[in-house]
Formats: C-alpha cells, sequence, structure tokens
C-alpha cells in the first residue's frame, strides 16, 4: 500500500493546511484589537468574535476549495486571467499588504522581546526577523509538511499563553453569554468592531491558503477523491477556526474580567502590565510567551504568502531570504523611528483593510464559476453568503478607515 493510500484512508492526517492559516487569525494585531476591546466595553463586543471567526471559516474554505479544485492559487488564477498591466497593479496592492503585515507581526514579536527580556525594539525586530527566515528555510528544506507542524506546535503555544488565565480563574459564564447579544455603546466600540473585523479576515491567509492546500494534496481528480478531500478540509477549517476563535476570545474575556478600570491597557504593553497586576507574574509571562510565538509565526506565514502572491502574479521566483528582507527592512527602519508600537500596529490594520477586498471579491467570484469549478462551484446560497461576507467585511474596514483617520 502507497503512503498515499494510507492517507486517504486516515482522514486526519489530511489536516494541517487550515493550522497554518490560522496563524494569520491570532497574530499581534488581533491581540492589541481583542484586549482593547475587552478592557474597554467588557464583555459587550463578544458576538464579533463569534461572527468574524464564521465569516473567516466560510472565507478559509473558499480559498482551500479553489486550489483543491483548479490546482490554482488565487493569485495564479488571478495571473492567468488578467493582462499585464492589471496584474502589475494588483500585486502592488498585494505587495502593500504584506509589508503591513510583516510590520505587526515584527512589531509584536519584538514587543514580546522587550517584555520578556527587556530587548530594545529594533533589536527585538531583527531578532524576530532571524528567526522567521530559520523557520522558512526549514519548510524549504523538509518540505510543506515540516512546516504545517512547526506552524501548528508554535500555534499550540499560543494557545496555551492565551488560554492559560482562563484556567487559573475563568470569567462567569453567564457574562460571556450576553456578550452574544449584537449591540454596539458609541462610536469607539463600532471602531473597535471594525478592528477586530480587520485584523480577523487576513488578505495573505486567503492568498496562502489556495496555495498550501493544493500543495498538501495536488489537484485530485473529479469524483469520490476529491469530495472526500473537500469533506476532509471543512473539517480542518472548523477545527482550525475553533482554535483561533477560543483564543481571541479568550484575549477579550480576560480584559473584560480583569482589566477594566487599569490604565494604558490601549497597548500590548499596558495590558501586559495589568495583567501581571491582576493575575500575577507567572500569568503576565505565559501571555508574552503567547505574544512571542504569535509574531514568529505569523511573520514566517507571512513571508511564505508573500512568495506565493509574487510567483503567482508577476510568475517570478524570487529566493526566500530576499523576499524576507523586502517586507523585513520597513518594519525595522518604522521601529527604529521610535514610533509607538501599539499605534504601529493600528496603522498596518488600516493598510490591510484596504487589501481585503481585493482577495474577497475574486474569491467569490472564482469559487462561482461554474466554467472554472465544474460541479464544485459554490451553490447559490454559498454564494449569497460569500458575497454577503465580503460586502460585511468591505465595508466595516471602509468604516475603520475612515474612523482612524478621522
Amino acid at each position: 500500500m502507497t503512503h498515499g493510500d494510507t492517507s486517504s484512508r486516515r482522514g486526519w492526517y489530511l489536516l494541517g493546511p487550515a493550522f497554518v492559516a490560522a496563524i494569520a487569525y491570532v497574530d499581534p494585531g488581533n491581540v492589541a484589537a481583542n484586549v482593547s476591546a475587552g478592557a474597554k466595553f467588557g464583555y459587550l463586543l463578544v458576538w464579533v468574535i463569534v461572527c468574524a471567526n464564521v465569516m473567516a471559516a466560510l472565507v478559509q474554505y473558499l480559498a482551500a476549495k479553489l486550489g483543491l479544485v483548479t490546482g490554482l492559487s488565487l493569485p495564479e488564477v488571478v495571473g492567468i486571467k488578467t493582462r499585464r498591466p492589471t496584474r502589475i497593479a494588483y500585486w502592488l496592492q498585494a505587495e502593500l499588504v504584506a509589508v503591513a503585515t510583516d510590520l505587526a507581526e515584527v512589531v509584536g514579536g519584538a514587543i514580546a522581546l522587550r517584555l520578556i527580556f527587556g530587548l530594545p525594539l529594533v533589536l527585538g525586530g531583527l531578532i524576530t526577523g532571524v528567526v522567521s527566515i530559520g523557520l522558512l528555510l526549514i519548510g524549504d528544506r523538509n518540505g510543506p509538511r515540516t512546516f504545517e507542524r512547526t506552524a501548528t506546535g508554535l500555534l499550540a503555544i499560543i494557545a496555551i499563553g492565551f488560554l492559560a488565565s482562563l484556567v487559573v480563574e475563568p470569567p462567569p459564564v453567564t457574562h460571556v453569554a450576553a456578550g452574544l447579544l449584537p449591540r454596539f455603546d458609541g462610536a469607539e466600540s463600532v471602531l473597535l468592531t471594525t478592528a477586530i473585523l480587520g485584523a480577523t479576515v487576513m488578505p495573505h491567509a486567503v492568498y496562502l491558503h489556495s496555495g498550501l492546500a493544493r500543495d498538501r494534496h495536488g489537484q485530485p481528480a473529479p469524483g469520490p477523491a476529491r469530495q472526500r478531500l473537500l469533506r476532509v478540509t471543512r473539517w480542518d477549517v472548523g477545527l482550525a477556526m475553533l482554535v483561533a476563535g477560543a483564543v481571541n476570545l479568550a484575549m477579550l474575556v480576560v480584559a473584560a474580567a480583569h482589566l477594566a478600570g487599569f490604565d494604558g491597557t490601549d497597548s500590548i504593553e499596558g495590558a501586559h502590565a495589568a495583567i501581571g497586576d491582576a493575575l500575577g507574574p507567572t500569568i503576565a509571562l505565559l501571555f508574552a510567551i503567547g505574544l512571542l510565538a504569535s509574531g514568529l509565526a505569523s511573520t514566517s506565514v507571512g513571508a511564505h504568502a508573500g512568495a506565493m502572491i509574487m510567483a503567482g502574479l508577476l510568475r517570478v521566483s524570487v529566493p526566500m531570504l530576499a523576499r524576507r528582507l523586502i517586507t523585513l527592512l520597513p518594519a525595522l527602519a518604522i521601529l527604529a523611528t521610535g514610533i509607538d508600537p501599539t499605534r504601529a500596529l493600528v496603522i498596518s490594520q488600516v493598510v490591510l483593510s484596504f487589501g481585503i477586498p481585493f482577495a474577497l471579491v475574486p474569491l467569490v467570484h472564482l469559487t462561482g464559476d461554474r466554467e472554472l469549478m465544474g460541479d464544485d462551484a459554490n451553490r447559490p446560497l454559498t454564494t449569497v453568503l460569500g458575497w454577503t461576507v465580503t460586502v460585511v467585511i468591505a465595508a466595516l474596514n471602509a468604516v475603520l478607515i475612515y474612523l482612524t483617520v478621522s
């Protein structure tokens, strides 16, 4: 029996690509948005976390399905279906989003290293970048399965770091349940809602997941084998989003339960200090370790996505080290200027907001194209849900841009 035959009989072995993409959903930008929301508004925005992860699950499944059915990543399909000027313009916006993504991840890693070891931000950012290069080289040398295992291991560390406080002192279940009722409390709660959504649905995770699914499983022929892979992919996405959603929810409810009334919780460093005062130094250390794992994992995933975007749209293969430096240097330059790191995270989320429609619109359109997808094209209900999610996320991110600028 071949390895492929064995793996086809063990669905659990086929899990993995979605867990790599899920790293993008627990990055430092999420930490800043979720902790601020919980500290300022308590459990009010629990419903936003739940809705954001449900929408993200649909988006990620469509991305994986596109890769499995067509044998192409989303950037490759866009590159094939557009002319060169459009392709270059599309790549430029995607590259800007990649740089903004890397800014958030490197800043998050730098903040974590300062919290744990007292390192200067620039040095911490450089270490974060160097370690991420090492993680990428491991994947290049040993294949996508090894990169998946490494990323999933870091995701486990992230989960432990941010879920530990719930074990030590669980929040009141009734308060969390009350937060499931959709509502707002003034303009600032709307701003934080859009920030949570902007930090949850990441353009680079959409591009990446389509390629990860293709690289892992190839392009199965129409029929039972493909249907089995699509079913396993739904489980993969569901489980990965469940982990990411639990981590994001933990950030918010811990802040709601323990950080209300503390000064400075609008920054990650201030939230870390408040957690230490409320729950003790061990929980604060675990929080910082979770943040560090988040920065290291998400910057590696972001660089991998950037390389896939460039290869798909420009049809150019750039060495991973050169590719890593392209997005790392702007992040280090911003840290060197002395800009408040939490403010830099907010700015990065605004830039990311520009890129979301460019990922979601072609994704929903292409996965609903029967000529491209055959019998696996989206059903009418899926198409309606996909366009609804796209419009809602794009509209809320437009609000985020407006409120941030104004």
